[in-house]
């Protein structure tokens, strides 16, 4: 394990109004990983919402830009060069809509998938950091992407978003511990389906 801090940011536009939106799925994550863990108190610092603690042992920032999603790269970027932390210390959370709901990935580098916050990022620090990447699902039509990101979840997509929310919190330590792979596998195990009960098909005797 590195004994560089690491950095997580979250991604989504700030406001009450955007609060819900599928594209603050990033935030939503940083969030729960905030309540589930000694963190302090989140406070305003580089365009954004900072909060300071230990995952897995490793000092951990987490990070909520107020830029706008487009602009991510304006909090995050002065961030990263004011703790002095290489690429490899940062995790970006964000929306994919190129990943079936529910469903999620963690890649180093590569392209930004269509993602603004993500392009943006890449713009101002280059390609190689962690991207935790939720999936929302795509609508099908791509005339519909747009209403589709920025929509509120609906009741249906509570049903797996709470549960993928909370196992992204339990398994984060593996991210502060480089463990990209171990950490997919915890959130996996923990998000998938109960098993159906067997049938008994004793006859009582």
């Amino acid at each position: 394990m590195s004994d560089t801090p690491l950095l997580i940011a979250g991604l989504g536009n700030p406001g009450a109004e955007y609060a819900r939106h599928r594209h603050n799925a990033g935030f939503m994550a940083v969030d729960t990983i905030h309540a589930s863990y000694d963190f302090a108190p989140w406070r305003s610092r580089f365009q954004g919402a900072l909060s300071e603690g230990v995952l897995g042992r490793r000092k951990t920032y987490l990070l909520k830009p107020a830029t706008y999603m487009n602009e991510s790269g304006q909090s995050i970027g002065p961030a990263m060069r004011f703790f002095k932390l290489p690429l490899s210390a940062l995790v970006v959370m964000h929306d994919e809509i190129d990943l079936a709901a529910a469903k999620l990935k963690v890649k180093t580098g590569g392209g930004d998938a269509g993602n603004n916050g993500a392009r943006s990022i890449t713009a101002t620090l280059g390609p190689d950091y962690r991207r935790v990447r939720i999936g929302i699902g795509h609508p099908g039509e791509k005339h519909r992407v747009h209403g589709h990101v920025l929509g509120n979840f609906s009741k249906q997509d509570e049903e797996w978003l709470v549960p993928l929310l909370g196992a992204i919190a339990d398994a984060a330590p593996l991210l502060a511990k480089d463990d990209d792979v171990g950490f997919m596998n915890k959130v996996a195990l923990l998000t998938q389906p109960p098993k159906p009960k067997k049938k008994d098909t004793s006859d009582g005797l």
